[in-house]
């Protein structure tokens, strides 16, 4: 008598779970998010005149990117720590088309920083906490 067939229902059960756990995470990362006060959304209206003067950080992102959904949280410790110093904000690429294309936003999370209306510093990809606060700090 033959039981091959016990360790694939076994390794089907196991990949079944471990995918369910990856969607439960990933459903539930959205209502999880709590936007700091010292954050500013911005539109294809208003960036302009938010980057002007003084020194402002943009976290170009959209809803369904993943490192997005990493990046948004270290965003929010940021602008609780930064944002007396520096405006943080987040734009959208997807409702704001006209930015993301006037920088020449092709992956994200792209991260732009300006000092009075000037890109100084693009980075693209998630980025800690510190290598964000250094590179403000840097250009305050």
């Amino acid at each position: 008598m033959s039981f091959w067939w016990i360790p694939a229902i076994i390794l089907v059960a196991l990949l079944i779970i471990s995918f369910y756990k990856r969607y439960s995470m990933i459903k539930n990362m959205d209502s999880n998010a709590i936007e700091s006060p010292n954050l500013i959304i911005l539109t294809d209206s208003d960036y302009k005149k938010q980057i002007k003067s003084g020194v402002s950080l943009i976290d170009f992102w959209a809803p369904w990117c993943m490192p997005c959904k990493v990046q948004g949280p270290i965003i929010n410790e940021v602008a609780n720590e930064m944002g007396n110093n520096a405006a943080i904000c987040k734009i959208n690429i997807d409702q704001n088309k006209r930015a993301a294309a006037e920088f020449g936003v092709r992956s994200i999370p792209t991260i732009i920083i300006f000092k009075n209306g000037k890109v100084v510093k693009q980075l693209v990809g998630v980025k800690s906490k510190t290598v964000l606060v250094k590179a403000l700090a840097s250009f305050i």
